[in-house]
């Protein structure tokens, strides 16, 4: 009787392990997609620390003729500092403003070069120097073959003509980046024409010039610059707070938003665009942080995590979080392409157990660009026209359970009665 007793009390405590805790398993199938609608969604979240804001582009392309340049609706700009933490907030749906210029209002440099060049023509050896002798410098770093430096260049000239008249303590300069490629290189320069005001070589907080390009709003920059200045030689710790909390300039911008897509392959990318420079081919590295890459809605927080109890064969719903793409070479950028497979999960009874989005499965390429040809953070995709379905398998049902553990309980008490009759009789024979 004991040893029917453990065996039944044995056997039913394996039938509820088997039923409460060993679950079935999960099976994949392919369907037929039965996504709604002709479009799909794409949520990224991307940081470039070497490139930024005022040039970052999302640019969309697709087999049906889309072609999309600087697409800002749903997508935001953050400007990150040298440690990659995100500064100040650059706006969404922001669009480049026209940029008025007065070239056509001075005589051609011919003519005002005739009493004299004013403006300081400055090359690396000399770069120390120039920075030692002027306490301020406003530099134009420009190139030759660029269109928008060559409109500048009569209000440039003018610009250091007046700013001399009105002995301002201020140098007005050129560098020429085609001949000084390296100092260019070293001071950060990402496009033509870059219009920097300096403190004895030193960037002052928000010191790139981004305005109208014309005498009078160039005089206006100069002027409050020198105030600030002025200001920042009584209050030296208004400085330093103003250039860690509130300097913009440097290159880095966090982009990210949502964008929609047509289901046909195609691909967005980022990359450095302006209506009012020439890009530095040389100075543009597209290396990157994806800290968030998936398509389709954003699913609620309880089926995030009911995917997270999963093995990862079964949601690679975002197989690029946390990944870094970094490059060293000029001339190079990084190719994503993403085959984008339509996933109905059924892991449950519950509504929220069932819920469909999409997998993601990943490859990339460092692709190299000829000297000319901007690069750019390119993601390809492509929809799979299959669904795959992920279910748990068939489990018992309570009907199921509560008959096996009837029969377990009632066999096992069969037996032991029909062993313990079989010993007493064979008992009372001998």
């Amino acid at each position: 009787s004991v040893v029917a007793v453990v065996v039944m009390v044995w056997m039913m405590c394996v039938e509820c392990w088997v039923f409460f805790v060993r679950r079935a398993p999960y099976l994949t199938r392919i369907d037929v997609d039965a996504g709604v609608g002709s479009q799909l969604r794409v949520n990224f979240n991307v940081s470039f620390p070497d490139l930024h804001c005022d040039f970052a582009s999302i640019d969309l392309w697709d087999k049906i003729g889309r072609n999309q340049v600087n697409v800002t609706r749903n997508v935001e700009k953050w400007q990150l500092d040298r440690d990659g933490e995100r500064r100040a907030y650059q706006g969404r749906n922001r669009r480049e403003i026209d940029l008025a210029h007065d070239a056509h209002l001075h005589p051609p440099l011919e003519t005002l070069h005739a009493d004299g060049v004013h403006v300081d023509a400055v090359t690396a050896a000399d770069w120390d120097h120039f920075a030692e002798e002027h306490e301020f410098s406003f530099v134009n770093f420009y190139a030759p073959w660029c269109s928008f430096c060559q409109t500048l260049s009569p209000t440039w000239e003018v610009l250091a003509e007046t700013v001399e008249r009105r002995e301002l303590p201020v140098a007005v300069a050129a560098v020429d980046c085609v001949a000084e490629a390296t100092l260019c290189h070293d001071e950060d320069v990402q496009a033509f024409p870059t219009l920097r005001f300096y403190r004895h070589a030193e960037r002052v907080a928000q010191g790139d010039y981004k305005f109208d390009r014309t005498l009078d709003a160039l005089l206006e920059f100069v002027h409050r610059k020198l105030e600030s200045e002025n200001i920042y030689k009584h209050y030296p710790e208004a400085r330093d707070a103003h250039k860690v909390h509130w300097n913009t300039d440097h290159p880095g911008c966090l982009v990210s938003g949502f964008l929609l897509v047509n289901r046909v392959p195609g691909n967005f990318h980022v990359s450095a665009h302006s209506r009012h420079h020439s890009l530095n081919t040389y100075r543009t590295n597209l290396s990157h942080q994806v800290h968030h890459l998936s398509f389709g809605l954003p699913l609620a927080e309880v089926q995030r995590h009911r995917l997270d109890r999963l093995d990862v064969k079964y949601h690679r719903t975002a197989p690029l979080d946390g990944a870094t793409f970094a490059h060293a070479d000029v001339h190079h950028a990084w190719h994503h392409y993403l085959h984008v497979v339509p996933t109905r999960y059924n892991l449950g009874r519950s509504y929220r157990d069932k819920f469909f989005t999409y997998q993601l499965v990943h490859a990339d390429y460092l692709q190299p660009y000829e000297e000319w040809e901007p690069p750019e953070a390119r993601f390809a995709f492509d929809v799979a026209p299959m669904a795959e379905v992920v279910a748990r398998g068939d489990g018992k049902s309570w009907y199921d359970f509560l008959t096996g553990l009837l029969a377990l309980l009632g066999g096992t008490f069969a037996v032991a009665r029909f062993g313990n009759d079989l010993i007493s009789r064979l008992t009372s024979k001998t």
